[in-house]
């Protein structure tokens, strides 16, 4: 799942891999049997077990041939249906809750294949240890990591609480390597920051909802209008967020649409699959302890909005993108989303394993599919001013294999052999460009939100037969009439 590139921006140790899903925990009905078991099948599965007992060239445990089996029958679904192990179970529930045990880094690639600390998180063991932005890690328990790639560097520093990983790093303008012992501690990862960008006008982003993410998104906006209560515009970054909790979709959606608006609908086999999920505390207060809504500054239902996307916005992020879009709340700008449009459901399988299951689609409230679409900015504006960058070569859901098809639209048509001749070379020259740090003086798409917020010009993408970039002025966005 994911992209196929590994994108140049941040990547948090014990975050979740690839797209993450627009999840629902709670169990739903189980569907009766309406057929008999297909025994014909039943009885060759069991031959083939039974082949693979005693004729394979070594011995092969039960479990790990009956894991296969569940895992292989789960996978052959849709790329987002899985069988979860233990540790992709406790993974899983890690992710979603903000808590991860780690050294606490955001860490990228650098350009020599070692592992560069972006930032150490506040508070954290790294934090602590005194691990410095810059910074570059050559070996991870005295393991040279040259080149190892960022998915096998985090399994090494992540592990169980109380645990010792020793990092050797090399810092700039210090001469010798730095050898530093540090324990692993459960993290807590915010999804939710934002700044005031310039008098007036506010960016807050949304990395990935998580449970915490609609208490930690309400603090942050009271915060930033008792900072600047004359607030003339709001920046609602998503991103490269890749998902998460529907329920976070939900608040996130209501707390700038009109109390009760519809904002997702889902539809699949089940009964309770069938659903409309309103802007109501039921639908997305996830703990039980009142509206967290209640605590938003009434300003946010109507400031003025735009939402930036990009081809790693996924899932839950879509969901919001697209109801702000339906209400004609908040004008979308950037790139086509990713198009995941299904809703996974965890059926846990005792204890400590589950099955992640595509239970069904989600529609906006318009009645659009995303499925394999995405949505489609109001406005495309490239992730720089000369072209849409590393952004425009990542996968997006109609390229994985058995991807749900959009029951309410037709697909595009894979890549040709000229498209991917020149994603390559695009590919070579991307390589070599800083990677951006959003909400940066340097983000250029949160520059043209802010034109568009001002009535200014806004420089649109380039297009794909000239060349040429298109410079447009638009209205500013108009206030949702109560």
């Amino acid at each position: 799942m994911g992209s196929t590139l590994k994108n140049s921006g941040l990547v948090s140790l014990g975050a979740i891999a690839g797209v993450a899903i627009s999840m629902q925990f709670s169990a739903l009905a189980q569907k009766p049997v309406e057929q008999s078991m297909p025994i014909e099948e039943l009885r060759q599965l069991a031959e083939a077990y039974d082949l693979i007992k005693t004729d394979y060239v070594e011995p092969v445990a039960d479990k790990k041939l009956l894991t296969e089996a569940l895992s292989g029958m789960v996978a052959s679904l849709d790329p987002h249906s899985a069988y979860l192990d233990k540790k992709a179970y406790r993974d899983l529930r890690e992710g979603t809750q903000g808590k991860f045990v780690g050294l606490g880094i955001e860490i990228s690639v650098s350009e020599e294949g070692f592992i560069k600390i972006v930032a150490p998180i506040e508070d954290s063991p790294a934090w602590r240890a005194g691990i410095k932005a810059g910074d570059l890690i050559t070996r991870i328990n005295n393991e040279p990591i040259q080149n190892l790639g960022i998915d096998e560097a985090v399994k090494k520093m992540r592990g169980e609480p109380l645990t010792k990983v020793t990092l050797t790093l090399q810092r700039k303008d210090v001469p010798l390597p730095l050898v530093m012992t540090i324990m692993r501690q459960e993290i807590i990862q915010k999804s939710v920051k934002g700044k005031i960008v310039e008098p007036g006008y506010a960016w807050l982003r949304i990395s990935q909802f998580q449970e915490p993410t609609l208490d930690d998104m309400v603090a942050r906006l009271a915060a930033l209008y008792q900072q600047d209560p004359a607030l003339k515009g709001l920046v609602l970054d998503l991103r490269n967020d890749p998902g998460g909790l529907l329920q976070g979709a939900i608040g996130v959606s209501a707390a700038f649409l009109p109390r009760g608006a519809e904002i997702v609908s889902t539809n699949g086999q089940l009964a309770n699959s069938r659903q409309s999920y309103l802007g109501k505390p039921e639908f997305y207060t996830l703990q039980g302890d009142g509206d967290v809504l209640a605590r938003l500054p009434a300003a946010f239902k109507t400031l003025p909005m735009v939402v930036l996307v990009n081809t790693g916005s996924a899932s839950a992020s879509e969901i919001v993108a697209g109801a702000l879009q339906d209400y004609k709340r908040a004008t979308i700008l950037g790139s086509q989303t990713f198009g995941k449009g299904s809703v996974q459901t965890i059926k846990p399988l005792g204890s400590d394993t589950a099955v992640k299951l595509t239970t069904a689609r989600y529609y906006t409230p318009a009645g659009r599919s995303i499925q394999a679409r995405g949505i489609i900015p109001d406005f495309l504006v490239d992730e720089n001013a000369d072209g849409d960058g590393l952004n425009g070569l990542r996968m997006r859901e109609a390229d994985l294999e058995k991807h749900l098809s959009n029951d309410r639209d037709k697909e595009s048509a894979a890549s040709t052999r000229e498209q991917l001749d020149a994603q390559r070379r695009l590919l070579e020259v991307e390589r070599k460009r800083k990677p951006l740090e959003y909400g940066s003086s340097d983000d250029f798409q949160l520059a043209q939100a802010l034109n568009h917020l001002k009535g200014l010009p806004v420089q649109l993408a380039k297009a794909a037969s000239t060349g040429a970039a298109v410079v447009q002025v638009m209205p500013a966005p108009a206030k949702l009439k109560k």
